[in-house]
């Protein structure tokens, strides 16, 4: 087995009693053979995750993190719980074999899934590939989350996975909480945001299952095709408002180069879709006659990642950050929340 390349030694802040780890696999996932291999993946900002190996298998381990939490966050058996579900819906996801909710075992509650072999761009123009290759692995992205976004709750047992309807508004309220926090400065933009946002959600309501971060960095990619082969982090996935998920999708094009997002590059020189071509792939897959209230869609999914940028902030003040440049993520939040407004200003 090669480890792969963007794992790192687990760090002192994230480390736990592999040999307890070791026994609770012997006695729970089939077929698990020791010695365990044990690696920190360098990346992901809210739930620590670790690559294991053992004498015949790979593995993923997902963690809560250690320290004082926001509460409701970090919910890695909400994760297991839809990964399980959704197994044989179509929509890519990796095999899960363990559940451990005794935060005795490894310090606290993990769960275990299947280590799923690929391509993970977190570049999203992917420059390694040529403009021929970028294309379908886009189309394939979009297509995915159009799959998950058909899938009827109550046939995977998920009816109860989330409050259906007024999806947009619950979450202006959560990442409101979430952002004041966390929050560390006075941001001028978030604060109008948090006024305006509220007043203007959508008559139209939808509820389905979504993911919360569906994006190209949490998405493996067949490692020569342009096929996704597992969608990642399912730490936001809940019953919501599909449009939000495609807004999320899209921010890309809306942000700068400072954000690592698309909006000044030539799309039709890198072989990209733009953002209309992605919402038309979207509309016609979902046999939909139309995208209403786009602008504010965009809007609200900047906000939630600009709080998402904050709350990372404020792991980092409180010594909880999962990712060494976790700094870096976090000080986007004057940027992104400026980005926001700027939509509908």
């Amino acid at each position: 087995m090669n480890i792969p390349q963007d794992t790192v030694e687990v760090r002192a802040v994230h480390s736990f009693d592999q040999a307890s780890l070791e026994r609770y696999l012997a006695a729970h996932v089939e077929g698990f053979e020791g010695p365990l291999t044990v690696r920190q993946f360098d990346g992901g900002q809210s739930n620590p995750t670790y690559y294991l190996a053992d004498a015949n298998r790979e593995y993923v381990l997902r963690r809560k993190p250690p320290g004082r939490l926001q509460p409701s966050a970090h919910a890695v058996d909400r994760e297991y719980r839809v990964i399980t579900a959704l197994r044989d819906t179509g929509v890519p996801v990796p095999r899960t074999y363990a559940l451990c909710e005794d935060p005795e075992v490894i310090g606290t509650i993990f769960f275990v899934m299947e280590f799923v072999a690929g391509r993970i761009f977190r570049v999203p123009h992917m420059p390694d590939l040529s403009p021929a290759e970028r294309g379908p692995i886009v189309r394939a992205m979009v297509e995915t989350l159009a799959k998950l976004h058909q899938v009827d709750p109550g046939a995977v047992a998920l009816e109860g996975f989330g409050r259906s309807g007024e999806y947009v508004n619950r979450q202006i309220a959560r990442w409101s909480k979430i952002y004041r926090a966390s929050e560390t400065r006075h941001i001028p933009a978030m604060e109008r945001l948090l006024e305006w946002l509220p007043e203007n959600v959508p008559d139209k309501d939808e509820t389905t299952v979504i993911h919360g971060d569906f994006r190209l960095g949490n998405l493996i990619v067949h490692p020569t095709e342009p096929k996704i082969v597992a969608v990642l982090d399912w730490e936001l996935s809940t019953l919501g408002h599909p449009l939000a998920d495609l807004a999320y999708n899209c921010l890309l094009y809306r942000l700068d180069a400072e954000l690592s997002g698309m909006e000044q590059l030539d799309l039709v020189a890198l072989g990209m879709p733009t953002e209309a071509d992605c919402v038309d792939i979207y509309r016609n897959l979902t046999r939909r006659e139309s995208i209403p209230d786009w602008e504010f869609y965009l809007a609200f999914s900047m906000f939630r990642l600009a709080a998402i940028s904050q709350g990372i902030m404020g792991r980092v003040r409180d010594g909880t950050a999962s990712a060494a440049d976790a700094d870096k993520h976090g000080d986007r939040a004057p940027l992104l929340a400026q980005a926001a407004w700027a939509i509908i200003a």
